[in-house]
């Protein structure tokens, strides 16, 4: 069940919410919920190949977030929280074990299994995990990607909208 959070007007903070009921389809659910968040958040359609790259890499960071929750706790993810406040974006993931996540000793590319955390470990700025209600929250933070001003071609910081809505 998708719920939208405050929805409130431009430049407010909001959080976006999808119930993840077990894990048949979890992780398309969640890359098509976090989709529309970066849709509505003018993250997509992106205006260059570094913001396109950035929303891509949150997206396969939401699937791995999602598919470790689906193989390693029981009933499989519980909830699906994003978080964007302009600056920054955090995507939560809540599920039912109270195991926390760890990085696998690295065992080659070519072994199957074991690398979504390090994928996470490499592109997020901050990820981690803490104890919620009988399990745990496994969150991972992004800044907002840069993007190109059109008066002299530098990068900035900055959203290519409006804002968030």
């Amino acid at each position: 069940m998708e719920r939208p959070g405050n929805g409130g007007p431009p430049g407010r903070e909001e959080t976006r919410r999808l119930a993840l009921e077990g894990s048949a389809g979890a992780v398309q659910r969640s890359r098509d919920f976090s989709r529309r968040a970066l849709v509505s958040w003018h993250w997509l359609p992106a205006a260059d190949e570094e913001r396109r790259a950035a929303a891509e890499d949150v997206l396969l960071m939401v699937s791995e977030l999602v598919t470790n929750a689906c193989l390693h706790a029981p009933g499989g993810p519980l909830e699906l929280r994003l978080h964007w406040d302009g600056d920054r974006l955090r995507v939560e993931v809540e599920d039912a074990s109270p195991v926390p996540p760890r990085l696998r000793p690295f065992a080659g590319p070519g072994r199957p299994g074991g690398h979504g955390l390090r994928v996470v470990d490499r592109l997020a700025a901050a990820w981690g995990s803490r104890p919620e209600g009988g399990g745990k929250l496994v969150w991972l933070e992004v800044p907002r990607p840069p993007v190109v001003t059109a008066a002299d071609g530098n990068r900035a910081q900055g959203p290519a909208g409006p804002g968030p809505g």
